[in-house]
């Protein structure tokens, strides 16, 4: 094992220059570069509405037409039809089918998270990978879904806004303030790129670049794709013209400045692209429309195309949490998938509601219903109402995280929170609207309540880089709503002691006020808070704990458990552990969680916020396709490893034509004098130096070094405390496999294989099938073979760009690993193979998490080197 003293210069090393910087800190770059764009826009929205008046606004709205509103709730449920339609085209790319009502659910409330709280690949990529994982889509498959209907939308909407650009240039030109032939020349090269894309794809050609293939879709599926993403896009750019009051510019015009806004929205990383889209809709608008009516408009167009959508899934979702609707074994069906859809709607509706209480602080009150409260009220009930409502509304964003991961505590959070803002809505200005939106959160957090069954602190929580930026923006939001607001007040320091009934804009400031301070204090606190350490290895009475686990458990390979070098977390109960190492930012967890299915769920979640705590990515390592799903409620993104090979000793015996090599094997080692004996435990110590000079010979043979992590080492006190089978020639031990059980005798395996170069060829293959005829008779229905990496990955030219590297480096890295020697050997025992793979927490670079896991498993960077 390398020393912690080259580990940690490995580290420093890694952290040392502007690159390794930049990769250390880039998601806090990203969230600084983020709020520096929010705040530019910011300023640019308070100079571009100079002239514009609140008062303007809200008269605006008032005045908006009801056969508007009715006609932007049709257009808004054909954009999502359409939406609905880039989830089905997917589906049907991957050569999957899956039932149209889990596929209409999952995609609706994807678009619905992904619209109102931003970042639309990694929200609802989110929500389709936990949907879509329980249907039994592969990670693999779910991947090429999100990035389906991703490029889809981005190209499409690239190719609508340029097409009408072209058309149009002459009356955009003014509104941009550029001339029509530059907007012509980049519509053109636009179009030209789109094109090129369409011929290199035309029947489903491939593209090469180096040895990887990647298959465009045809040209069918891209035209039917390009008229749902035009047709999806006309729609919600409807949705928006026909709120806004009758003006000269037509709806081609408008399309245009849509669908640019929209990109550029997209672009900028802001949630929502809040305010970036607004500042293009009002700087292209402005000369043509009133911009108090543009305003309006907005204000409108964010609430039946982003807010409404949301209610509605969760609505849906809820509905499904009734036990009367799980009688029908599809409406079951569809509750399974609601279930599984619940947190992350109600997190993205208690974040909105948080929004609103946090810009209902800084927007006046109407007269009339200060009048009513003036009547029945003291001044400071309706200040410290309003103060307070505001702080709520901040509550409500940090708990908004925690629903998201489940937790028991935030749900609390959210509850309380919400009935405070019910209340003091109410007693602050009769916000009867913001009253209703409340109760429709409480009595939806209350019907879910059994989905939020995590015990963990909400204070335990570190928020990530993402979710303060999402904070940032909201107050800075709430900044220049305030300013917008109040422009017309002049600002003095005795504005923040005045205390009337009358005074809206002190109450304001007094509330920014608190939001600023309370927001920052979360900010530092979760910035300063982790602190990265290195687990300690397993203590004794650790290792004991887990080795009685084990022996009750179906996988044998729990047995590396005993070597002692990895570190342990247990459930609650004690009835299951997670075992795992620490290399580089990476806390590495090997196989899936072993003991009690049911505590497998948690431990993930324990896992990954105790990395994320320490300042690490998590990762899980070698897993069965039954971890995914709870991998995928974590946060995590799985990409395939590798197979392992699992043969059926019911049906073993060296019979018939597919066996013919090994028998002949068999028989020629016997000829050779070899003999097979498995030796006890309780004897294993009496052959232990012979089986140490085995194992030396080997390693110098091959000039290798011990491994660890995945890998047993030779140890005494590790080889001894199960049976071993050995090779004899001449009564000397010439090979030996240490045999790993557990006393279900589900399955056996093996770990140390190691040879004399006395040992005659042909002596491993016999070793192995001496082992499993000996593990047949003793009544073990299974053999593990262990894992080929990079063995089955996708060869399609459809596959995710990770496969098609796995499959590369599997076809063409012999000289740096035996890839298909490896599966070969394993295949001659025709066993069946089971996938395995590699989960990395949101975000993660899983090549780094895997370079990682290599070093963790030869010992440091000179293992990995050194054979």
């Amino acid at each position: 094992m390398a020393s912690d003293g080259s580990l940690e210069e490995i580290e420093v090393a890694e952290s040392r220059g502007a690159r390794g910087f930049l990769r250390r800190y880039r998601p806090h770059l990203v969230a600084l570069a983020t709020l520096l764009v929010f705040c530019i826009v910011g300023y640019a929205v308070v100079q571009l509405t100079d002239e514009v008046r609140y008062e303007d606004v809200v008269a605006a709205l008032a005045n908006t037409r009801p056969s508007a509103i009715l006609l932007a709730l049709l257009f808004t449920g054909l954009s999502f039809l359409a939406l609905i339609v880039y989830d089905l085209n997917a589906i049907d790319y991957i050569g999957k089918r899956l039932p149209f009502p889990h596929v209409a659910l999952t995609a609706f409330s994807a678009y619905a998270v992904g619209n109102t709280a931003g970042f639309g690949a990694l929200s609802g990529g989110a929500i389709r990978y936990r949907a879509y994982s329980r249907l039994g889509l592969t990670p693999e498959d779910i991947g090429r879904v999100i990035a389906f209907v991703t490029l889809s939308f981005g190209l499409g909407l690239a190719g609508v806004a340029s097409i009408a650009l072209m058309i149009i240039a002459d009356e955009i030109a003014p509104l941009v303030g550029t001339s029509a032939l530059l907007l012509r020349l980049v519509a053109g090269v636009i179009i030209a790129a789109l094109g090129a894309l369409l011929v290199l794809g035309r029947d489903g050609r491939a593209m090469h670049i180096g040895p990887i293939a990647i298959r465009l879709p045809d040209s069918r599926t891209w035209s039917r794709q390009f008229l749902v993403t035009a047709f999806d896009i006309a729609a919600s750019a409807t949705v928006l013209y026909v709120l806004l009051p009758q003006t000269a510019i037509g709806w081609p015009v408008f399309l245009a400045v849509y669908a640019i806004a929209v990109g550029l929205g997209v672009l900028s990383h802001v949630p929502a692209g809040l305010g970036v889209f607004e500042t293009v809709i009002i700087a292209s608008l402005g000369s043509a429309v009133n911009i108090d009516a543009v305003l309006g408009s907005l204000v409108l167009y964010r609430l039946i195309y982003h807010v409404l959508p949301l209610l509605i899934a969760v609505l849906a979702v809820s509905a499904t949490e009734f036990r009367r609707f799980a009688d029908h074994p599809a409406a079951s069906s569809i509750r399974r998938i609601g279930g599984r859809l619940t947190p992350q709607l109600l997190s993205a509706l208690t974040l909105l509601l948080g929004v609103m209480l946090i810009f209902s602080s800084v927007t006046p009150t109407p007269d009339q219903n200060l009048e009513f409260l003036a009547s029945y009220l003291p001044l400071p009930i309706v200040e410290g109402a309003h103060f307070l409502s505001s702080l709520m509304g901040l509550a409500l964003l940090v708990a908004a995280r925690g629903l998201g991961q489940r937790l028991d505590g935030a749900w609390l959070v959210a509850v309380i929170a919400a009935l405070a803002a019910l209340a003091l809505s109410l007693l602050k200005a009769v916000a009867l609207v913001e009253a209703v939106f409340l109760a429709f959160l409480i009595s939806s957090l209350f019907v879910s309540r059994r989905l939020f069954t995590r015990h963990a602190s909400l204070l335990n929580q570190t928020l990530t880089a993402s979710w303060l930026t999402a904070i940032a923006v909201i107050c800075v939001g709430a900044v220049v709503i305030l300013l917008f607001v109040y422009r017309d007040v002049e600002y003095s320091n005795e504005l923040w002691w005045q205390f009337e009934f009358a005074g809206e804009a002190p109450r304001g400031l007094r509330a920014v006020l608190g939001l600023t301070i309370i927001s920052s204090a979360i900010a530092i606190f979760s910035l300063l808070r982790p602190a990265a350490f290195k687990p300690e290895p397993a203590t004794e009475e650790a290792l004991r704990r887990a080795v009685e686990i084990v022996r009750t458990q179906n996988d044998a390979d729990a047995n590396l458990v005993r070597m002692g070098d990895k570190s342990i977390m247990f459930s609650e109960e004690g009835d299951a552990f997670i075992m795992y190492g620490r290399q580089g930012r990476s806390w590495i967890a090997l196989f899936d969680p072993i003991g009690a299915k049911h505590a497998r769920p948690e431990l993930v979640w324990r896992f990954v916020e105790a990395a994320r705590a320490a300042g690490c990515r998590a990762v899980f390592y070698q897993i069965s396709p039954a971890l995914l799903s709870h991998c995928a409620d974590a946060g995590l993104r799985a990409f395939k490893l590798g197979e392992l090979a699992v043969a059926d000793l019911m049906n073993f015996e060296l019979k018939g034509g597919k066996w013919a090599n090994l028998r002949q094997t068999a028989a020629r080692a016997q000829r050779d004098g070899l003999e097979f004996e498995v030796i006890p435990p309780e004897e294993v110590a009496g052959v232990i130096d012979e089986l140490s000079a085995v194992s030396n010979a080997w390693l110098e043979h091959h000039n290798a070094k011990e491994k660890g992590f995945s890998l047993g080492a030779f140890e005494a006190d590790y080889v001894s405390v199960q049976p071993v089978g050995v090779l004899k020639k001449d009564g000397r031990i010439v090979a030996f496999a240490n045999i790993l059980v557990t006393e279900t005798k589900s399955e056996g395996t093996i770990d140390l294989m190691r040879f004399s170069p006395e040992a005659p060829k042909g002596s491993m293959d016999f070793l192995f099938v001496r082992i499993m005829e000996y593990l047949r008779g003793e009544g073990y229905t299974h053999f593990n073979l262990g894992m080929a990496p990079l063995s089955g990955m996708s060869k399609r030219e459809t596959a995710p760009v990770w496969d098609r590297i796995g499959s590369t480096v599997f076809e063409h890295g012999e000289r740096f690993y035996n890839f298909k020697g490896l599966r070969a050997f394993k295949s001659k025992f025709h066993p069946h193979w089971q996938p395995r793979y590699l989960a990395v927490s949101g975000g993660g670079n899983p090549m780094i998490a895997l370079m990682d896991a290599t070093l963790l498993i030869g010992g440091g960077l000179k293992g990995v080197v050194r054979k």
